[in-house]
C-alpha cells in the first residue's frame, strides 16, 4: 500500500507546473535530474523563504521552492542558495552578466508576474501603488502607467505594468498585494509566457539583426499586392 501512494506522489509531482524554484534554477526537467534533494539551499536562505516539498504538496518530495503570498525570494546580493548548492542543480553561471566574474540577483528569472485587471484596484481607478513601491527593480520590472479614465472623464487610471524583461520572479509585489487574494500572482516563466515563432523578427532588437543576417536569400517579402495602394485593395473588395 505504502508503495502505492508513493507513486501516486511522484506521479502528481511530475505533473506539477506551478512550482517556483530558488535563484539560478535549472530548467525544472534539468533541475529534477540533478537536485540531489540535500536542503543546504533551503538551510542557508537567510530568510526562510525557501521550503522543502513534503508528500501531498503535489510536488516532487525533497525539491525546494517558494511560495510569494507566504514569504518572496528577498534578492539577497550573496544568493546563499545558489552558493550552497553542490550540484549545479542551482546555477550561478545563469547569473552572470556577460563580461563579468560576479553573480548578479537581479538577473535570475524564478518566474513572471502577471496582473488580475479585474481584481486590482489601481486597474479600478483607485490609488495603490504598493507592489509598484514594494519591488526591488522599481521603474524596471515594475512601473506604474498613466492613462486616461473613460468612465468618469476626470481621475486618470495610475496602474501597474510588468516588464518582462526585468522581472525576476521574487514575488515581493505579490507578498505585499493588498487584496484579500493577490491581484498580482508569479508564475513560472513556461505558463506566464507565450512563445513566438522563430521566423518572426523584432526590428528593434539589435539580437535579432543577426536572424536577418542569417534569413534565406530567397524569403518572400513582397507579393503582388504589395505595389497596390491601401485604397486600391479596399476598392477591389467592394
Amino acid at each position: 500500500t505504502g508503495g502505492v501512494l508513493w507513486g501516486g506522489y511522484l506521479q502528481r509531482a511530475k505533473a506539477a507546473p506551478l512550482v517556483l524554484r530558488p535563484p539560478g534554477a535549472l530548467t525544472e526537467r534539468e533541475f529534477l535530474a540533478k537536485c540531489i534533494k540535500c536542503g543546504l539551499c533551503v538551510i542557508d536562505c537567510p530568510y526562510d523563504a525557501l521550503m522543502l516539498a513534503a508528500p501531498g504538496d503535489g510536488l516532487q518530495v525533497g525539491t525546494p521552492y517558494f511560495l510569494p503570498r507566504q514569504r518572496p525570494c528577498y534578492m539577497c546580493r550573496d544568493i546563499h542558495c545558489a552558493n550552497a548548492c553542490p550540484t549545479g542543480a542551482l546555477d550561478l553561471s545563469l547569473l552572470v552578466p556577460e563580461g563579468r566574474k560576479e553573480a548578479e540577483i537581479n538577473l535570475s528569472r524564478m518566474g513572471l508576474a502577471r496582473i488580475d485587471r479585474e481584481t486590482c484596484i489601481a486597474y479600478w481607478g483607485l490609488r495603490c501603488d504598493v507592489c509598484y513601491r514594494a519591488c526591488p527593480l522599481i521603474d524596471k520590472a515594475l512601473i506604474l502607467q498613466h492613462s486616461r479614465n473613460d468612465r468618469t472623464g476626470r481621475h486618470a487610471f495610475l496602474a501597474p505594468v510588468v516588464d518582462s524583461e526585468h522581472c525576476t520572479g521574487c514575488g515581493i509585489c505579490e507578498h505585499v498585494c493588498i487584496t484579500r487574494k493577490a491581484s498580482i500572482n508569479i508564475l513560472p516563466l513556461g505558463v506566464a509566457q507565450g512563445r513566438s515563432d522563430a521566423k518572426y523578427i523584432r526590428g528593434w532588437r539589435s539580437e535579432d539583426e543577426q536572424l536577418l543576417e542569417s534569413a534565406p536569400g530567397d524569403t518572400i517579402t513582397e507579393t503582388p499586392r504589395s505595389s497596390s495602394s491601401p485604397t486600391d485593395y479596399l476598392n477591389d473588395e467592394l
